[in-house]
């Protein structure tokens, strides 16, 4: 009954693998070699993805002998212990049949379990089958276009189309996505929201060309990604130290960006200004508007060329004679005439110009010496005077000395006393402020103390957070892919009927155990029994057999009882070993018995038959051979 419901596990994992059985399979008697074989094969490609091999059995005995013996090679590669080789597929018993469909059974799970404790989402299901593509595609030889018909192959059992049709360059432009939309606590614009609904267009139509959109989008991805995580290292960094909210750092960091681009375009205009030579832009725009106001006379009042012009064209009619009309080669003349006089007054501003700044250098400079000596003079003024005042309230006091040196002495007394009074008020005032300084250090220790750890805290559940959130992840996309597998597996088979089959199995298995155990208890208990009688025995007989022979000496009755003894003694030697030689029999029957049995259930006589046609049918083959080779 056991072997049966092992069998039953057996074809029903095999028609998952994609075994076709019929549906009265369902026991190893019913296979037979070719099915062994499908099963074997089938096995073999779950478990190593690369093995290729028919399923079926060919017509040609020297091909069956080379198709079984990579099966066997195969096997043997996996750690297959037991006898194999080409006659376990074609010759062998159902038992040797079980014993090696459990072994490839038994690698299936375990193959699929480790990579059932992988993180398998759609990602990586699709990573596995781009892999997959890739690995088949490098294994197939590429061979030119020019050298096979339409630019196909055969390659894994099926044709593919070799080429680069579908290949381009990877070019990301920028696009733009709303912003915010996923978050209901930030408000939108009204306007914004109508440009997003309305005006925006989608970003497959951005992209001028189509096949960039997947390289922009991924782009742009991993910029967001890695900005996000730029963001994130800053604030656990820097953002959870300062005590700021997030808004607030920001602010703080933009302001500081804001400031250091400013003395960034401060110093570089400062260093353009310095390499030209002139100062800055704003103080040259002050000197050509004063220089202009203070010299009108340079006052551009129009070319000769332009009067003439003007002239020439007029609409007005003078009394004056008309100028005649100009050759090109004179107006080319004025006006290389006019652009040299132009260039010279250039040349004189532009010398002026340079002068003036070299002026206002000078100035500027000594006026700012003057501004120093200034301030030096104004303090020595202010210590001088201090002086003058104590020297004049001294040289006040000179007229009558003694009184004001007793009005001193009273004054400094006066001054000890309350200096005094002040200082014991202020040690009075100043032990309850110690003690209340010292609290407060140690309160705000204790605060700073606290304020640490709960930042350590933090740190700390924002990283179980982490690994929080990819644990969620990886279950749920485990989840994702169990419930997959689940919907893809046959509806037909009873779960439940097989998990109960399998108790019960290993129940029988526990029992049986139990069973051995308690023999081998029994065993124990008998054989120790047996020894302690034959330790028994061997010692009355000694006793028995010194006390007859002691009063064998006396008497001749006496001598034949130690005689009769003696032959007692060997005769149940004799009759204890009789015993030991049929229990030896007897285990030696059961074992002939087990394996004649074993030989019967290995099925030679039909295996012998099979043996004799399959030889029959190679002589035919070889003859057939053997003609053709006469034949040609």
């Amino acid at each position: 009954m056991a072997m049966e419901e092992v069998d039953n596990i057996i074809v029903a994992t095999l028609r998952e693998i994609g075994c076709n059985y019929d549906e009265g399979v369902s026991s190893l008697q019913h296979f037979s070699a070719n099915m062994v074989v499908e099963a074997c094969v089938r096995c073999l490609r779950v478990i190593n993805p690369d093995f290729q091999s028919p399923t079926l059995l060919p017509e040609a005995m020297s091909s069956r002998y080379r198709m079984c013996s990579t099966l066997a090679n195969a096997c043997q590669d996996l750690g297959y212990q037991g006898e194999i080789g080409y006659q376990t597929f074609l010759y062998s018993s159902m038992k040797e049949w079980r014993r090696l469909l459990m072994f490839l059974l038994e690698k299936l799970p375990r193959d699929s379990a480790q990579a059932a404790d992988e993180p398998m989402g759609t990602s990586v299901l699709l990573g596995r089958a781009i892999a997959a593509e890739l690995s088949l595609c490098m294994r197939s030889p590429w061979t030119p276009p020019f050298c096979k018909a339409r630019s196909t192959a055969w390659s894994g059992g099926e044709w593919w189309l070799e080429g680069s049709e579908g290949v381009h360059r990877y070019h990301a432009v920028d696009v733009q996505a709303p912003r915010g939309t996923g978050d209901l606590t930030i408000k939108i614009p009204k306007e914004l929201r109508h440009y997003y609904s309305r005006h925006m267009p989608y970003v497959s139509a951005q992209p001028r060309v189509r096949e960039d959109v997947l390289a922009s989008l991924l782009e742009r991805n991993a910029s967001e990604h890695a900005a996000q995580q730029e963001w994130e290292a800053e604030w656990n960094r820097f953002g959870l130290a300062s005590r700021l909210s997030e808004e607030e750092f920001r602010a703080r960091k933009k302001q500081r960006l804001k400031k250091r681009l400013g003395d960034q375009l401060r110093a570089s205009l400062q260093q353009a200004s310095a390499a030209a030579g002139l100062g800055a832009a704003t103080d040259l725009n002050q000197v050509l508007s004063s220089f202009v106001e203070r010299a009108p006379t340079y006052r551009s009042t129009g070319s000769r060329f332009q009067h003439a012009e003007k002239l020439q064209f007029s609409k007005e009619q003078e009394a004056e004679p008309v100028v005649e009309e100009a050759s090109e080669e004179e107006l080319q003349r004025r006006r290389e005439e006019e652009l040299a006089e132009l260039q010279e007054q250039l040349a004189g501003l532009t010398s002026q110009l340079e002068t003036l700044d070299l002026n206002m250098r000078k100035y500027n400079t000594g006026m700012q010496h003057l501004l120093e000596v200034q301030e030096l003079q104004a303090a020595k003024n202010k210590e001088q005077e201090e002086a003058f005042r104590v020297k004049k309230r001294t040289y006040d006091l000179l007229p009558n000395a003694d009184e004001n040196i007793v009005k001193l002495q009273e004054l400094i007394q006066t001054s000890a006393e309350r200096l005094a009074k002040l200082s014991s008020k202020w040690e009075e005032v100043r032990a309850p402020l110690l003690q209340q300084y010292r609290k407060l250090r140690e309160h705000n220790e204790t605060q700073e103390t606290e304020a640490s750890q709960l930042l350590e805290e933090m740190r700390g559940m924002r990283e179980r957070m982490k690994e929080v959130a990819d644990e969620t992840r990886v279950k749920d996309d485990l989840r994702k892919q169990l419930v997959g597998e689940y919907e893809r597996m046959g509806k037909d088979l009873n779960r439940v009927a097989y998990t109960r089959r399998i108790m019960e199995i290993v129940a029988n298995i526990r029992r049986q155990k139990e069973d051995i155990d308690k023999i081998l208890v029994d065993t124990r208990m008998v054989q120790k029994e047996i020894n302690q009688l034959s330790g028994k025995l061997e010692r009355i007989f000694t006793v028995t057999d010194e006390q007859v022979y002691r009063d064998a000496r006396k008497d001749e009755a006496r001598r034949a009882a130690y005689k009769l003894l003696a032959s007692l003694r060997e005769n149940c030697d004799h009759v204890v070993e009789a015993i030991k030689s049929t229990g030896q029999v007897k285990r030696e029957q059961r074992d002939l018995e087990e394996q004649i049995d074993n030989e019967s259930g290995k099925r030679v006589g039909a295996n012998l038959e099979r043996i004799l046609a399959d030889q029959e049918q190679m002589k035919k083959e070889n003859a057939q051979l053997a003609a053709r080779l006469k034949t040609s």
